[in-house]
């Protein structure tokens, strides 16, 4: 327990004097002039019971993040349901049922359509109840707060109360919004980790105020009162701005003072804070959206397609009033069987407008049958079950967490085969929140010869472009983790002999090698914390990368092991004959990172009493600082850490400075009085004096650290942007972290040009230019100038990456260049948006949703990410460490980024596939049926006649044609998921609509008028006046009707048939099976009394089995039918063949296994060209060297052509 004592008595403001500790709040600050609108909040501190009334009254702490309530699901839900056109449709049906003019009884009208909107309605309540009993779950988590008397108590988040004093323990989330007061170390500072707010990992730094101190004890609540007024609720994270009244004083508030919610207490044992806003009120929630109601848009088209068929039906069920009227008018007198003296108002030829009336009703119930109800209930039941079909693909199973995909709502599996654009979030789902300190680069000798993630799967695409598949997957296997007998260390993955167990003294630049180990071990903001169990140190670090330095400086040899408020205590195993010395370095100044700086610096005095200051950053900036004599290295540090941007790592220059005693004591004078000074220019004047300090540097180094991405990240982008998927990354992370992992996921490359749009520098510009005006001119500027620049770029090669910072979208997306942006942005092969906030995230997405009109898919892993997971189309969750919310938020989620993959590329594709054809063999079948019922009808003179039996109509769409049409939703494949992956290039038939435009659709309804014409009329002259029995007699209505229905059967199932790719025993026993079921039923039907068979009775048996021409005439008419169909696909395969066709022929001719070449020819084809990832990278490497080989060639070749006194004239020179 010692550490921790000393940890908890180390008073940290005295080594900070950046970065996110800001400035501490003195007692002779001016408090803020808060007055108007927007600074209302006013906060009685322990004082709960004063919010409770109007006014004021502030929301409670429960949140809710469901689509539904107990009291608006049944309105909002209806309304859902009835969004959709034919629903509508059928609800007006049904009612019309109820009276005597209606062909079908009411409960056939009604039970169809309560089945199918309750069961829609059903599956949406459970679907909600997920998110449901997530809310439920948060709200009860518990927190200890103040219950009076100095006594803490449990209460649920739910209940929290602004006023309420709250302690939150180490490694718990901050129930809401908190003033922070003080914390268990007595500076009052506190670490936080605000990974579900914006993404970082690294920890914050927050503050108290210096007058909240003392209160570091239950017992110093019992009388604790002030007054907190501020802001009112906002959706800006990063800006707090407010006045705390607290014993008769005023102190300003900052957001250096404030906890969020949703942010967690690390590296800190406790904390007290007092409640300022809860529940929705709170930053992270003001950042959320609500739940939107999402529809594909196969769905919405879907409905445009049946106010097509409702317009068809009501065209021609006014034709067949009109008919029905005029032989009324002019035929129902002279019709005695009609009793002219005794008819009903529908016939009466003296009310011709009723009669007409009547019978357009009848013919819009009698043709419904046009407008398929059934297909939304067998689109449900296909997503459901293709939605257990996702859940169950065991490649997409996570074993290390036991985690498989999960399609949360069955509704969007079609849009997954569509999306165009894809918005992921960076940490979390991109990396995996890990550094390992893996090369460097010390006195111009590069060291670490293991690969990165980046090289390794770069050099196995090169390898699959040469050798076959089972080469390159040795090169894998024998790559990695997996080549390394020693178990991987945390942090460090570095491999070279040189340097490893002291060796590194044998070098021929030790004391470079000397100084590079001690810049890692003490250039750092750490704490160590000692690990009992293995022995060992490990730091509570600000940033990964710290972490990964001291990792390696311990491995190396230097394990930094002790810091008290003025020193650093380096153990050291190699430098004393193998002898473990601690050394001691006095700690003088410490000029902490900042991303303006870019840099930080710590300036130690060494046990010799030398003064030498550290600094690592940037290699940009350091270069700059370095003196003359401190270039020694300079080249050959910029090719390796060229090399190392180029294998995707994350880089920075180390160098030093040597001080004498004169200087250092003038310049510390100098930073003494800035640091001590107070007012605006504090900050301006600490920079100022730190360059003074921090120039004439000598460059000792480089490190490369790998910021370890999701296994399989590379390649799982390499192949998405090989399907043409557009990828944008917005992350809350810094720029520079930001480009880094650009280049670690080969979003970004070298050759590629950066296009950064900034806010310009306020400080550069005149005190008259500095407005908002200004700003949005000057980014309008860059953004015109980018546009232009890629529109003269002449290179077809050419690739532009646009990177924009949070505080320059704010100015982007409003709606005077919000489409500019979007234009840029569109003409760039990748985009990458950083330190946004979550509602920019939102905003972004929605910007890309309505500017393209395309499919968005957003993919992120924590709260941070919930707005634009909801924005999106689609939202994936990554079930990852930043917990559930953004798998609650999401439509679909899955373990692992690289998984996404084989979502869009297999399910996707597949998906689409299935419910656009599904959609479009269903309006055949139905236009192909319903049509035939119209031809009769007009037939027999507009008698309102249905030639089928009531009971053939009823079990068209529910028994004998719905199993084929929901197996082919459910199993069809045009390709095998292994050939979907090898030919990414087949996805882009989802974007581009290829089989659900209107050439298509129209395409499939023309083929059932065809159908329903050949059907009836061949049918009607078979039948008509030839001999049916064996005694000659002709058919009657029954028998017809009976014939025609059964060639229907047979057309529209060997249809479905003929349509299918891939063929299982389910797909036999459903087509046959249903027109087996036809004749099964016919026959138990005929035998039925004639009570209930009427006309049907023993239709089969007597009438239609013993007849030749019935069977001969159901062949006939059937074949007719399809033929067609079959000679439009044999041509387009013969002379215009689809992707899928020219692979299935392959695969069927089994050429993939006899001609590797053709083969490997085909896929290398199925690629979309495109500008990111390890494709384009290795494309645009070969596209070098070939540059190269034709100069190297040019200049060859005029070699030999020169004569012999050119040649030794160009020897001369």
């Amino acid at each position: 327990m010692a550490h921790k004592r000393i940890r908890e008595r180390l008073r940290r403001s005295a080594l900070y004097t950046f970065g996110c500790l800001g400035t501490r709040t003195r007692d002779d600050d001016q408090p803020h002039a808060l007055h108007g609108a927007g600074y209302t909040r006013t906060v009685q501190c322990n004082q709960p019971h004063l919010h409770e009334n109007k006014p004021p009254y502030y929301c409670k702490n429960n949140i809710s993040t469901t689509k539904y309530n107990a009291i608006t699901f049944l309105p909002t839900a209806l309304f859902e349901q009835f969004r959709r056109v034919a629903n509508i449709y059928f609800l007006l049906a049904a009612l019309l049922s109820v009276f005597p003019i209606s062909p079908f009884s009411p409960i056939s009208m009604i039970a169809p359509l309560a089945f199918v909107v309750g069961l829609s309605m059903a599956k949406e309540a459970l679907e909600d109840s997920r998110r449901f009993l997530q809310d439920r779950k948060v709200n009860k988590r518990n927190v200890s707060h103040h219950a009076g008397n100095g006594v803490f108590e449990p209460k649920a988040w739910k209940d929290i109360r602004v006023g309420d004093v709250v302690k939150v323990e180490k490694d718990e989330f901050f129930p809401a919004d908190l003033l922070f007061l003080s914390s268990s170390y007595e500076d009052g500072i506190c670490y936080v980790e605000t990974m579900n707010l914006d993404g970082e990992t690294n920890l914050k730094v927050k503050r108290s105020l210096e007058a909240t101190l003392g209160l570091d004890s239950d017992e110093t609540f019992k009388d604790f009162t002030g007054t907190i007024q501020g802001e009112d609720p906002n959706p800006s994270l990063y800006t707090f701005v407010g006045n705390f009244d607290y014993e008769r004083q005023v102190y300003p508030l900052d957001p250096s003072q404030i906890l969020l919610r949703d942010s967690k207490l690390r590296n800190t044992d406790h904390i007290y804070g007092v409640v300022i806003f809860t529940g929705h009120d709170t930053k992270v929630m003001q950042n959320s959206t609500h739940s939107p109601s999402k529809r594909s848009s196969i769905e919405k088209k879907m409905d445009l397609i049946i106010y097509i068929l409702f317009a068809v039906l009501v065209i021609i069920s006014v034709m067949s009033s009109v008919g029905f009227m005029i032989k009324t008018k002019y035929k129902a007198p002279n019709s005695w069987f009609l009793r002219p003296d005794n008819i009903e108002v529908q016939y009466d030829p003296q009310k011709l407008g009723l009669a007409g009336l009547s019978h357009l009703v009848t013919a819009l119930i009698l043709y419904g049958y046009l407008i398929p109800i059934s297909l939304y209930v067998s689109i449900e039941i296909v997503k459901v079950l293709q939605a257990s079909f996702i859940n169950q693909d065991i490649h997409m199973y996570d074993e290390d967490t036991g985690t498989a995909a999960d399609a949360r709502t069955s509704n969007l599996n079609e849009e997954l085969g569509q999306v165009d654009t894809i918005l992921s979030d960076k940490t979390g789902t991109l990396t995996c929140n890990q550094m390992d300190f893996l090369k460097c680069s010390i006195a111009g000798v590069a060291y670490g010869v293991r690969a990165s993630d980046v090289e390794l799967a770069a050099a196995k695409q090169m390898a699959s472009d040469v050798d076959n598949d089972s080469e390159s997957d040795g090169y894998e296997n024998n790559s990695g983790w997996e080549s390394s007998k020693k178990a991987p260390i945390k942090g460090f993955g570095f491999e070279d002999e040189r340097l490893m167990n002291g060796k590194w003294v044998k070098e021929a630049n030790v004391d470079d090698l000397l100084l590079f180990f001690r810049i890692l071990a003490v250039c750092h903001t750490a704490i160590p914390d000692y690990n009992e169990v293995t022995g060992t140190f490990t730091y509570e670090a600000e940033s990964p990368d710290e972490g990964a330095f001291l990792a390696a400086a311990r491995e190396f040899g230097f394990e930094f092991c002790r810091r008290t408020q003025s020193s650093v205590f380096i153990r050291e195993k190699y430098t004393n004959h193998g002898k473990v010395v601690e050394r001691e370095f006095k700690l003088l100044n410490l000029l902490d990172f900042s991303s303006k700086r870019k840099r930080m610096s710590v300036i130690v005095r060494d046990e010799d009493g030398n003064i030498i200051l550290m600094c690592k950053g940037a290699d940009s900036i350091i270069f700059d600082r370095l003196a003359k004599n401190g270039k020694k290295y300079l080249e050959s540090t910029t090719r390796h850490l060229n090399e190392y941007g180029e294998a995707g790592l994350r880089t920075l220059a180390l160098s030093y400075k040597r001080l004498g005693e004169e200087e250092y004591s003038a310049w510390n004078n100098e930073f003494q009085k800035a640091k001590t000074s107070v007012g605006v220019d504090r900050e301006a004047t600490l920079e100022r004096v730190s360059e003074m300090m921090e120039k004439d540097l000598i460059l000792v180094g480089a490190t490369a650290v790998e910021d370890k991405l999701q296994k399989g990240v590379p390649q799982c982008i390499d192949k998405l942007a090989q399907a043409g998927l557009k990828i944008w990354v917005l992350t809350g992370d810094k720029m520079e972290t930001a480009i880094n992992i650009g280049f670690a996921c080969s979003l970004l490359r070298q050759g590629m040009q950066q296009i950064c749009i900034t806010v310009p520098n306020l400080e550069a510009m005149s005190a008259s230019d500095s407005t908002k005006e200004a700003i949005k001119d000057n980014i309008l500027n860059q953004i015109t100038n980018a546009s232009q620049m890629i529109k003269l770029e002449k290179d077809p090669h050419a690739a532009f990456a646009l990177i924009i910072d949070g505080k320059t979208l704010t100015y982007a997306l409003e709606d005077d260049m919000k489409q500019l942006f979007l234009a840029l942005a569109v003409d760039c092969a990748s985009v990458i948006c950083c330190r946004v906030s979550p509602k920019q995230k939102a905003l972004v997405t929605r910007l890309v949703k309505e500017g393209t009109k395309k499919t968005t898919l957003a993919i992120g892993d924590g709260a941070n990410d919930v707005g634009m997971i909801q924005e999106a189309d689609i939202g994936v969750g990554i079930s990852g460490v930043e917990g559930m919310q953004a798998v609650m938020a999401s439509d679909f989620s899955i373990a692992q980024f690289q998984f996404l993959e084989r979502l869009l590329v297999v399910h996707g594709h597949w998906c689409y596939k299935r419910i656009a054809q599904m959609i479009c063999y269903f309006f055949y079948k139905n236009i192909a049926f319903g049509l035939t019922i119209f031809y009769f009808e007009a037939f027999t003179s507009f008698s309102g006649q249905s030639v089928y039996d009531d009971w053939y109509m009823i079990l068209f769409n529910v028994v004998l044609t719905s199993l084929p049409v929901i197996s082919l939703g459910v199993l069809e494949q045009d390709v095998p998921s292994e050939v979907c992956l090898e030919f990414p290039a087949l996805y882009q038939q989802g974007p581009t609509n290829l089989f659900f435009d209107w050439y298509r659709i129209l395409g499939w309804m023309a083929n059932g008028v065809y159908s329903s014409l050949a059907i009836f009329f061949f049918t009607i002259v078979i039948f008509y006046d030839q001999a049916f029995r064996s005694d000659g007699q002709t058919a009657d209505m029954a028998a017809v009707g009976t014939a025609m229905f059964s060639s229907i059967i047979w057309a529209v199932n060997c249809q479905i048939a003929l349509t299918m790719s891939h063929f299982t025993w389910v797909q036999h026993v459903f087509v046959w099976g249903s027109i087996a079921t036809w004749y099964i039923f016919l026959f138990f039907y005929g035998a039925l009394s004639p009570t209930y068979s009427k006309t049907a009775y023993q239709i089969l048996v007597e009438s239609l089995g013993p007849a030749p021409i019935y069977w001969v005439a159901t062949f006939l008419i059937a074949v007719s039918c399809f033929l067609p169909y079959l000679t439009h696909i044999a041509i387009q395969r013969c002379y215009n063949p689809m992707d899928h066709h020219i692979i299935q022929e392959i695969k069927y001719y089994k050429k993939d296994i006899e001609d590797k070449h053709m083969w490997k020819r085909e896929k290398s084809k199925a690629k979309q060209e495109t500008k990111i990832g390890f494709t384009a990278r290795v494309d645009a490497k070969i596209r070098q060297l070939k540059e190269r080989l034709h100069i190297k060639q040019q200049h060859s070749h005029h070699n030999l052509t020169s004569s012999p006194q050119q040649q030794q004239q160009a020897n001369l020179l």
